[in-house]
């Protein structure tokens, strides 16, 4: 069977497992404190083009989420995030379980619009029982969305804004930045994020790596003693090294960014294979996702040959499904999916 399942489901890009076999006998010290997750900061940073910012190794992307919201808020505030964000459907209540209500805006293909964003703040403060309601101290997006979709440059900057205003933390979280960064579809660059991001982590398990995320942190805005809010939250990784080994290697020689580059390419092809088809796509998605809408009798005759994700059934009973690249995505891949969606036709 092949599997468009997601874009986690093989290992590490060999070039990356390449540097973990290499420097495997090498007795490093833990927690992150080794010289592959210094040298890996100092490049990710560079990259950013905010040489005085800070970076963080955690272990997956819910641990980040989870992590970063609880650490960097007080015990009377919320996260808002589209009511399709990760955080509020898809992480078994995470922020919750940390102490944290997740305060949930309308999703616009899983974004949130800047108008509305500013138009709740305003509400909020204009509420004479405001003291007695949790208040709005962080804004959670995702870039890409949960639809694959990505903010403008203009968009960012207008969250950026209010979020400032209203004196909120904008925390992007970037399990497939790599993917949105690449995206031809994409006004936005790497040091515009961490320009109007107060944190966003750089993910690491679906762009190339065997795990890991990289927290990063604006000049001034993490909180003390974040290790131990880390280790406390069970996201600290003992061997860190591996994390910073991963890192360093993604980010050497501008393999992130090539990673989520061939990724697109594979992508549009895949696109192009349904489209060809006549199949209807449930968003437009310029990124490595892609939301194809089945009727029940293909949705049941494809997945027996094919792995791929339900996303929701719609009123008339057909199925918007999830169609995932990844770095190891080929054109043989696509050639099967390509047989099987003319076996399921017939």
């Amino acid at each position: 069977m092949i599997s468009f399942e997601s874009d986690y489901i093989t290992g590490a890009h060999p070039k990356v497992l390449e540097r973990l076999v290499q420097t495997n006998l090498e007795q490093l010290s833990g927690y992150g404190t080794d010289a592959y997750c210094q040298r890996a900061r100092e490049k990710i940073l560079a990259e950013c083009e905010m040489p005085d910012g800070d970076v963080e190794f955690l272990v997956g992307g819910t641990q980040a989420n989870a992590v970063i919201i609880s650490a960097l808020l007080r015990d009377w505030e919320g996260v808002v995030c589209a009511v399709t964000g990760h955080i509020n459907a898809h992480e078994a209540g995470a922020p919750e379980f940390a102490g944290v209500k997740v305060l949930p805006l309308p999703n616009h293909g899983g974004k949130i619009d800047p108008e509305e964003l500013e138009a709740y703040c305003a509400g909020f403060y204009g509420d004479d029982n405001h003291e007695h309601m949790v208040f709005p101290g962080m804004v959670y997006i995702s870039h890409p969305t949960e639809y694959g979709t990505l903010y403008t440059l203009s968009e960012l900057t207008a969250l950026s804004a209010t979020c400032r205003k209203y004196g909120m933390r904008l925390f992007l979280d970037g399990a497939r930045l790599g993917f949105g960064l690449m995206s031809r579809s994409t006004d936005v660059t790497l040091p515009d994020v961490a320009r109007l991001c107060d944190v966003f982590y750089i993910g690491g398990t679906k762009v190339g790596a065997l795990c890991g995320e990289a927290a990063v942190f604006a000049p001034g805005v993490k909180p003390p003693h974040f290790m131990n809010s880390m280790k406390k939250r069970g996201a600290l990784l003992a061997k860190g090294r591996l994390l910073g080994v991963q890192f360093d290697a993604l980010f050497t020689d501008g393999l992130y960014f090539d990673i989520g580059r061939r990724a697109i390419g594979m992508a549009e092809k895949m696109r192009e294979l349904f489209a060809s088809r006549g199949y209807e796509f449930a968003v437009d998605s310029p990124t490595n996702q892609q939301f194809v809408i089945l009727d029940a009798d293909r949705y049941e005759k494809l997945r027996k040959d094919v792995a791929f994700s339900f996303w929701e059934r719609l009123p008339d009973g057909r199925v918007v499904t999830r169609f995932a690249v990844g770095w190891s995505t080929s054109d043989e891949d696509l050639a099967a999916l390509a047989a099987a969606l003319d076996a399921a036709e017939r």
